[in-house]
């Protein structure tokens, strides 16, 4: 590793799982202090103890992201520990898929909650402390869902679409403070997030099968492949790269 986060604080949210998880071991691993974020039955303690052990810098700060208490307590958690928050990565997300005329309003309220709701609330947050330690990179994690539409899921492509803008808006608004806000959009993933979802769409009739992905993207994309599109963005590498949308989707979107 080359230290391309050295001297940053990084918090994660939804990282103690996945592509959340990949990327709370790569940006400690280049040198950031990470605070994870996730439910607390997740494993994130366990995340934690485990970048403690191999000489690195984190702490779990268990939150719903969802809840603006929740939320405040664990950015404070993180701030307390390793000082203002210079990279901030709103990974955490669900999914949902089923016929739009079967779901219901609390299933969209779920999905808005935490996919929407979410971002704003950890922003809101951490945003201050950040334009006072002189900047720092936000990176949301979208999807090709985002500008792509597929069957079954309205509910996730529509809160994926204010992902998207959410990240562009922002760096407009805060760029002359010396925030960069970038979105990165996977394609299908193999994550036990990502598998559900094929399993899903597969029991509403999508043809999600291992053919069907190798011709609109080659083969899954792995969580590894993601975390290394985020840790571009949240590096000094991507200084001038700001309001943009990461595709590691290998084409999918191309096409």
């Amino acid at each position: 590793m080359t230290g391309r986060l050295a001297g940053k604080v990084a918090l994660i949210t939804g990282g103690a799982g996945g592509c959340g998880l990949a990327a709370s071991e790569l940006f400690a691993a280049e040198g950031a202090k990470v605070g994870i974020v996730d439910l607390p039955q997740s494993k994130g303690e366990e995340v934690a103890r485990q970048l403690r052990e191999a000489g690195h810098d984190a702490i779990f700060a268990p939150a719903d992201v969802s809840d603006a208490r929740q939320v405040q307590s664990c950015v404070e958690a993180v701030t307390e520990a390793f000082g203002p928050i210079t990279v901030l990565m709103n990974h955490a997300g669900v999914l949902a898929a089923a016929p739009f005329l079967e779901t219901s309003e609390e299933e969209w309220d779920r999905i808005m909650a935490v996919n929407v709701n979410s971002m704003f609330l950890v922003s809101k947050a951490v945003l201050p402390g950040m334009i006072g330690a002189g900047g720092g990179s936000v990176i949301c994690t979208s999807s090709i869902s985002a500008v792509v539409g597929t069957p079954m899921e309205v509910l996730y492509c529509t809160s994926k679409g204010a992902c998207h803008m959410f990240a562009r808006a922002l760096a407009v608004e805060f760029r002359d403070r010396n925030i960069r806000s970038n979105a990165v959009c996977p394609g299908f993933i193999a994550t036990a997030h990502g598998l559900r979802e094929i399993d899903l769409l597969t029991k509403h009739g999508v043809d999600v099968s291992e053919e069907a992905i190798a011709s609109a993207q080659g083969r899954l994309c792995r969580p590894d492949e993601v975390a290394r599109a985020a840790l571009f963005l949240a590096s000094d590498d991507a200084s001038f790269v700001n309001g943009a949308h990461l595709f590691a989707d290998n084409a999918y979107t191309a096409i």
